[in-house]
């Protein structure tokens, strides 16, 4: 006879056993699962880490051919050269500078707790700075390589167009944007100030020319640096062909003699004073003398003087100047 509660229990036990086992195998492929999301996951951070880390550099080739890797967003320059006041324009602060480059300028008191790296610039104060980013205007290569073993170093050309300039300047401290809209604003204010020049007596295709003397009676006609770039602009002045084959061959200015000043003046002059007596001297010397007074330019009362610190290309002097030109040349 066979025990109908027997065969119950029996059935019940085999169904609670295979249950189990349903049970544990369904874990188990959770449990797999789990792992292979979770390696997934883990393999994803990873990928998005390393990628996150490769984008905080990048290679950039400066004017020279230097192919270096610089940090995406700088935020510890070290700037060495002219034209510190394109960095204010984009809102950026260098940890250290040659002061004495500062000094003078029309943005001198926007430059507050900057290290002064002297000149020429000194190696073991650039390097107590720990700077992750070097810029420099100097294109000595023995200079450079010592500078790229403190950091990063890009040559940079300070003596470029301001267009083009401002533009490398905002590529490399990751400010291209803020480059491209300074400059169109600027672009827009410049064209207003030739208008009204033009309306209060400038004639189109005057010439202009811009003479400096520095230390040990050196007399100098500007080319592709400081003042000359505002006047030499689109609506503006026009070199005279000696100064324009300076700024063919790229010279920032030419060392000329007294004897042939007359060959470079034009219908209007700008004397930029320096801050060497021996140099005031000589500019003295110049404007009593018989060949001084005898161009077109001094006998019409078109000479115009003004402190060799305002006169840069920089970006903050030339919004500057955009207001004080016109009241230059009144």
């Amino acid at each position: 006879m066979v025990n109908k509660n027997s065969t119950i229990n029996k059935n019940s036990t085999r169904q609670y056993t295979a249950l189990i086992c349903l049970f544990f195998l369904m874990g188990a492929l959770l449990l797999g699962c789990g792992a292979s999301d979770n390696q997934t996951a883990s393999s994803n951070t990873t990928a998005s880490t390393k990628t996150s880390e490769a984008a905080t550099t990048r290679d950039y080739t400066d004017y020279k051919g230097h192919t270096v890797n610089i940090p995406t967003t700088p935020v510890r320059i070290a700037y060495f050269g002219e034209n510190y006041g394109d960095l204010l324009v984009l809102d950026v602060k260098a940890i250290g500078t040659s002061t004495s480059m500062i000094e003078g300028k029309v943005y001198e008191k926007q430059v507050q707790n900057v290290a002064d790296l002297g000149f020429p610039i000194n190696l073991e104060k650039t390097l107590e700075l720990q700077p992750d980013l070097i810029i420099t205007a100097d294109t000595d290569e023995k200079q450079y390589a010592a500078l790229t073993k403190i950091a990063p170093t890009i040559m940079f050309d300070t003596f470029a167009p301001l267009n083009e300039r401002l533009l490398h300047l905002g590529d490399i401290v990751n400010k291209k944007k803020a480059a491209e809209d300074w400059l169109a604003q600027y672009k827009i204010k410049e064209a207003e100030m030739w208008t009204k020049l033009h309306a209060e007596g400038v004639k189109a295709g005057e010439t202009a020319s811009v003479f400096t003397y520095y230390p040990g009676d050196r007399l100098f006609a500007m080319g592709r640096t400081g003042l000359s770039q505002i006047l030499y602009e689109k609506n503006g002045f026009k070199p005279t062909p000696l100064i324009q084959k300076a700024l063919d061959e790229d010279k920032g200015f030419v060392q000329i003699s007294q004897e042939v000043i007359g060959q470079y003046a034009g219908d209007r002059i700008f004397i930029l004073r320096t801050p060497s007596s021996e140099a005031q001297q000589s500019t003295e010397q110049l404007m009593k003398s018989k060949l001084w007074l005898q161009l077109p330019a001094v006998k019409q009362g078109r000479v115009y003087t003004q402190d060799i610190g305002k006169t840069e290309s920089d970006a903050s002097t030339r919004e500057w100047l955009l207001e004080e030109l016109p009241k230059l040349i009144k």
